[in-house]
């Protein structure tokens, strides 16, 4: 069976927000925010992240679990920066951490996903 690389046909979509560079200044010296670009990307694997609870805690007696965010495996390829942040089922998100290409199977020579956490933005 041969596995086929993404855009996974079953996947969604997946909204990037992306700052361009700042065109200067304001009059404090902080910089003013550059033009903000959305592009969505198809056929996106996403799936809940939860939080760990503390070692014998309350919440891990009555295993509790907050889901804190996704694991977005995005399409071989896609352009993923940590300063982006993505909209996902209409929640807003920042990437944490690096996102992480798997490059190709040695088993297949399939391209992999793009694969990286997205955290809820909160206040």
């Amino acid at each position: 069976m041969a596995l086929m690389p993404g855009p996974y046909p079953f996947g969604e979509d997946v909204v990037r927000l992306r700052r361009g560079p700042s065109p200067g200044r304001d009059p404090r010296g902080q910089p003013i925010p550059g033009p903000l670009t959305e592009t969505t990307v198809t056929g996106c694997v996403v799936t809940p992240r939860q939080s760990a609870p503390d070692v014998g805690g309350d919440e891990q007696q009555g295993r509790d679990t907050v889901i804190v965010g996704w694991t977005v495996y995005a399409p071989p390829g896609s352009d993923w920066r940590t300063t982006d942040q993505v909209r996902i089922r209409g929640e807003l998100c920042e990437i944490t951490g690096e996102p992480g290409d798997w490059g190709h199977s040695v088993f297949t020579g399939t391209p992999g996903p793009v694969q990286f956490a997205a955290d809820r933005v909160t206040g």
